[in-house]
């Protein structure tokens, strides 16, 4: 039987509740389960703690490599029958990787979840990984660094920041990793990534939809009870020596005509609350037509043909990253000044309790248009159980947005978005190959 189980309930009173349960079997597998029968569908998820992160410096790209490898078959899947059995009982799946986790994902009709259940022990107890698998998917990664990196339009700004916003962590290599790793790496290293990091102990099953929780349960603990718990898996620490003075960074781009300027920001932890507060500038200064740096740099001044920012928050640190394009003879530099002189108003001016208002109605909007989905409510109980450490912030994370001040704005304003802290990317057209 299972070690634990607690129903939790949470009380947000803007939003419908997710209601949901939680176990956790002998072997250390997080089970989760969230009972919703407005309609005739079941997701079966399952999230590692694995991820960009966790990866040799030396052999990067390893944890979006097994995103697309454990499609490859198991034990009891032979070989290209994975997508065919999905497909032909009337369901769809799919991954992703971050830097943190990876997740896996079948929606089925509601009367195929014993089979998605077994799919996924399938995945974890025994998948088969072996060299045509591993020469397949290689052709398949690079392909796709190809397509969405190397010969698409600004495809590296990313990995530029993150190169150099870090020095120690692991967040300094994009989350495709290297082909040339990828290349050198033997079947040996691939099994022994899969032995260490896709084990039980080291994941969170989410079964949201659909089905009958009773029934629900004797089907997990018969296809996930016989799988072994795994070695303890110990995460690495990297800490980060602050930015004390601006760091200036250079990439030539051969797809792109119109130089970028960035300015990226490393930022804390998604677990602390500042990290929320980061979200709402975020939205206030460039989310859509009507945020501050759109206004006033594309539309009033027409400096730029698009100016924008990022958010990204992580397990570890965060990055907030604001970029634009300059229009005609603009320099990136004056807009550049424009970006500045409003982070400058932000450290020194409360913003309106108007325009507070408004901020926080859109958060509140995104944060329930997200839980409107059995997608992504499974989604968000894999991630708040895995990465956070608490299912029920389903439920009462938008308390902390509704929560924030217009002194807490300035004030991380000040602590995080200052001119010697942030890296300055000129992101420009190559000199010596063609243009496309």
């Amino acid at each position: 039987m299972a070690l634990s189980a607690s129903l939790s309930l949470g009380f947000s009173a803007a939003a419908q509740q997710v209601a949901f349960e939680e176990y956790t079997l002998e072997n250390g597998l997080h089970v989760i389960l969230h009972q919703d029968k407005s309609a005739p569908v079941v997701i079966t998820s399952v999230m590692y703690h694995v991820g960009t992160k966790d990866e040799d410096p030396d052999k990067t790209g390893f944890a979006h490599f097994f995103e697309h490898l454990l499609f490859e078959g198991t034990a009891n899947i032979k070989r290209g029958e994975w997508m065919k059995i999905v497909t032909g009982n009337g369901g769809n799946n799919n991954a992703n990787t971050s830097d943190d986790r990876t997740y896996y994902y079948e929606v089925f009709p509601s009367n195929n979840l014993e089979l998605g259940l077994w799919m996924e022990s399938e995945r974890m107890m025994h998948p088969v990984i072996n060299q045509i698998g591993v020469d397949t998917q290689k052709e398949v990664i690079k392909e796709e660094k190809s397509l969405v990196m190397d010969n698409k339009p600004y495809g590296n700004l990313i990995t530029q920041v993150k190169k150099n916003l870090f020095v120690n962590h692991p967040y300094r290599w994009e989350t495709i990793g290297s082909i040339e790793h990828l290349n050198a790496a033997k079947l040996e290293d691939f099994q022994a990534f899969n032995k260490k990091f896709y084990v039980p102990n080291n994941a969170v099953l989410v079964v949201a939809g659909n089905f009958e929780m009773a029934q629900a349960l004797k089907w997990i603990h018969t296809y996930f009870d016989p799988i072994k718990k795994g070695a303890p898996v110990v995460k690495k620490t990297f800490a980060e020596t602050p930015i004390t003075q601006p760091i200036k960074a250079q990439y030539e781009d051969a797809n792109i005509q119109i130089p970028a300027i960035v300015a990226a920001y490393r930022t804390p932890s998604m677990k602390a609350r500042d990290a929320r507060v980061l979200e709402v500038i975020s939205a206030l200064l460039s989310d859509g037509k009507s945020s501050r740096l759109y206004k006033k740099i594309v539309d009033d001044k027409k400096m730029a043909l698009q100016v924008g920012s990022m958010s990204y928050s992580l397990e570890d640190y965060g990055i907030y990253a604001l970029y634009a394009l300059p229009l005609g003879e603009n320099s990136t530099q004056s807009i550049l000044k424009e970006m500045d002189d409003e982070i400058l108003k932000l450290q020194t001016e409360l913003v309106s309790e108007r325009d507070l208002q408004k901020l926080q109605n859109k958060i509140e909007n995104e944060y329930v248009n997200k839980n409107s989905t059995i997608e992504g409510i499974a989604e968000s109980l894999a991630t708040y159980y895995l990465l956070f450490g608490d299912v029920n912030l389903v439920n009462t994370d938008i308390e902390s947005y509704r929560t924030i001040t217009r002194e807490e704005i300035r004030d991380v304003a000040r602590k995080y978005l200052n001119s010697n802290q942030r890296v300055l990317l000129d992101y420009i057209p190559s000199k010596d190959k063609p243009q496309h």
